[in-house]
């Protein structure tokens, strides 16, 4: 299946109560789609607060999110945990509700070895039957899904992308070496131009909740052979990629981009513990990056 090429790790919104706002859910996916242009959606990843989001709660909102996209963007759910069981017990789940795909981070806190990853992806892959997306965070996870076993992962029918935070030698090494139609996508704002450049199908973003449509066009220049258009356009998003990571005190993702989207007017709510919302100074960097 192909995702298309930009696709949002989605924030929940939450209202006053930290509880889900259902009516900025369904407002928000329409701003992602309509306004930032987006071809999917990725929902309840840890962008959209998965550690702290109750089972009831991501089945409620992967209910949610195939029936309000109608077929206007992939819908992709976040399911992974580092427990392989529960995590092949959401993902049947979630197929059963209609989403397109599964997004599946790699198993944190536990650190497998290279086989344990490779046992875990298999295990959940076979018990379903929709397309399923690796998802390579060692920043938060602390265990890398390697170049070499992400190829071998490529050739199960049922893997069918990556989304890889590692570094560009990684990428390069995955997208030459992995089976026929498989998509690598890279998983850092700042490398989406880099990783094209070496093969990579796409970005799958934080920052486009805000410059989606920016980073679409910077995309189809790209594509369409327009490379310094693409570059200086790259040129001109690159602080607003650092800047929502790397704001005073390095603010934990989703914190800063919510700020962001509550700033342009788009009500998301704040983070449930342990994660904060920004403080003053730390939000008025932020509205800086826009100004």
């Amino acid at each position: 299946m192909d995702f298309g090429r930009l696709i949002t790790a989605m924030v929940t919104p939450f209202d006053s109560e930290l509880n889900i706002d259902w009516n900025q859910v369904g407002k928000l996916m329409d701003y992602l789609i309509e306004e930032q242009g987006n071809d999917g959606l990725v929902i309840c990843g840890t962008t959209g607060e998965s550690p702290t989001l109750t089972e009831e709660e991501k089945l409620q909102l992967f209910d949610f999110a195939v029936k309000h996209a109608k077929g206007r963007v992939k819908i992709i759910a976040g399911t992974g945990s580092n427990d392989t069981a529960h995590t092949i017990h959401l993902s049947e789940e979630a197929e059963k509700l209609g989403v397109d795909g599964l997004l599946l981070v790699a198993p944190y806190y536990n650190r497998p070895s290279q086989e344990g990853l490779y046992q875990h992806y298999k295990a959940v892959a076979e018990a379903v039957n929709i397309p399923c997306i690796l998802y390579n965070v060692p920043g938060r996870t602390g265990v890398n899904i390697s170049a070499e076993t992400t190829i071998r992962l490529s050739q199960l029918p049922n893997i069918a992308a990556t989304k890889d935070c590692a570094d560009l030698d990684q990428l390069t090494q995955i997208a030459a070496g992995a089976a026929p139609g498989f998509l690598v996508y890279s998983g850092e704002d700042s490398m989406t131009l880099p990783a094209l450049s070496i093969g990579a199908h796409g970005i799958i973003s934080v920052a486009s909740h805000v410059i989606g449509k920016d980073m679409k066009s910077m995309i189809n220049y790209y594509l369409q052979g327009q490379v310094r258009e693409a570059v200086q356009l790259h040129a001109k998003l690159h602080p607003v990629f650092k800047g929502l990571f790397e704001c005073p005190h390095r603010v934990p993702n989703p914190a800063p981009v919510k700020f962001a989207l509550n700033h342009k007017g788009v009500q998301v709510g704040g983070v449930r513990l342990p994660l904060i919302d920004a403080t003053e100074e730390e939000g008025r960097f932020i509205a800086s990056l826009f100004e």
